[in-house]
């Protein structure tokens, strides 16, 4: 998520796309919280079906050198679970790919087109594939190489019969995305104002103790990130957005 945004329009919760399923792709559990989980919790209230695909099993997160890779990311992945939770989502897939080695490979470009045929989502939210410089822990090279091979799994892999063969065999057909919603990207044209689910967006962060702690800091951290966006994109002082690009799928 980026600290600004530029102006762009606020999509309600009654979205004029006509969106009844979002796959969310993201590296690590707890990205899809700090990114896009207050969006997460009016798409899901507005009746949508939301889920979720994390990448790699988080095994290098956290600074306690006493737990065990292994078990830090069965941690990691009960905290996740606890956090969709918080915004009603229930769908929660695991690629388990080593954190801090991920690479676009064809290999992670083939398991985001296979869920993307499973879920068959309209709109595929990913964290951005191009680096932003103004706030470089946002463009951590996992988060690079998700975002990477999710836009190429969406376009062109996941529509493609020719590619993957290996999911036909499986009896999965090809899937076209009709649009991608890019967290974290340089720059952004589209926000979701989550005002009104903000404290959703914090219970599902705080669910993350191995990587956030006690969360003191949170609150007001996330308050002036989500107020920046808000005024760039023209909003009433007070409001809290989540900033997108928005790509459509050709």
């Amino acid at each position: 998520m980026s600290d600004t945004a530029t102006p762009g329009p606020a999509i309600p919760i009654d979205d004029p796309v006509a969106v009844e399923r979002i796959l969310v792709v993201t590296a690590h559990p707890d990205d899809v919280d700090f990114g896009v989980a207050g969006s997460v919790a009016s798409w899901v209230k507005a009746g949508i079906e939301v889920a979720y695909c994390i990448v790699t099993d988080g095994d290098a997160g956290g600074s306690d050198r006493t737990i065990s890779r292994p078990e830090m990311a069965i941690i990691r992945g009960d905290e996740q679970r606890a956090a969709a939770a918080e915004v009603g989502v229930t769908d929660v897939t695991f690629l388990g790919y080593p954190d801090g080695r991920l690479v676009p490979s064809i290999e992670l470009r083939r398991d985001i087109s296979r869920q993307i045929r499973i879920k068959k989502p309209q709109r595929l939210v990913c964290q951005s594939p191009d680096r932003f410089w103004d706030r470089l822990g946002a463009s951590h090279p996992d988060h690079l190489a998700a975002g990477e091979a999710a836009v190429c799994a969406a376009y062109p892999d996941a529509r493609n019969p020719f590619a993957h063969p290996e999911l036909l065999e499986e009896g999965l057909k090809p899937y076209s995305v009709t649009e991608i919603f890019l967290m974290a990207a340089p720059e952004t044209n589209r926000v979701v104002d989550v005002t009104d689910t903000f404290e959703r967006k914090l219970a599902a962060l705080l669910c993350h103790r191995s990587q956030v702690g006690e969360g003191e800091w949170l609150d007001a951290r996330l308050r002036e990130w989500l107020s920046a966006g808000a005024r760039a994109a023209g909003l009433p002082e007070g409001r809290l957005v989540e900033s997108f690009r928005v790509v459509a799928c050709p």
